[in-house]
């Protein structure tokens, strides 16, 4: 059995197969490219985040103006005669 420091004399040198090197050049290709969608991805979802979060304050905001307004409409006071009568 030969040992393996004398079939590679520079153990921090592996030889590999060059279609072997492409593919490995192309998977981390790939990642890198999942993780720069993944970084873009992160950012829109928190950008949504914020304007969910604004756009359900206004509809709160706007929903307590409605209530107020048929508040007012129906308020028993306008059935009364105004003062000067």
């Amino acid at each position: 059995m030969v040992h393996l420091a004398a079939r590679f004399p520079y153990p921090d040198r592996c030889l590999m197969d060059p279609a072997l090197e492409q593919r490995l050049a192309d998977l981390e290709s790939r990642l890198a490219h999942h993780e720069r969608m993944a970084e873009e991805m992160s950012e829109v979802i928190f950008a949504q985040g914020q304007t969910i979060d604004r756009l359900t304050a206004q509809l709160k905001r706007m929903r307590d103006r409605v209530e107020a307004a048929e508040y007012a409409i129906a308020s028993p006071q306008d059935d009364r005669p105004p003062p000067h009568y």
